[in-house]
């Protein structure tokens, strides 16, 4: 009998982590840039830089996700 929290198998729980969970953190911390953004008065300009270094990481996991849906993987 496989170990189960809640009637989910652990792959299950991880698997809704890793979809849900982190998608929720990274628009927490998009909204702590645009904040940020803001409380400096940046400007148009400012706040795009500010996404654009600031946002980087989180692209390669939006696109991991993407090309593994693409794939059917």
């Amino acid at each position: 009998m496989e170990n189960t929290l809640f009637g989910y198998t652990e792959a299950q729980v991880a698997t809704f982590g890793m979809s849900v969970g982190v998608t929720a953190f990274i628009l927490y911390m998009l909204f702590i840039v645009l904040n940020l953004a803001r409380e400096s008065k940046a400007g148009k300009f400012g706040t795009f830089i500010l996404f654009l270094v600031l946002s980087f990481g989180m692209l390669g996991f939006v696109a991991k996700n993407i090309i593994q849906w693409l794939l059917g993987m």
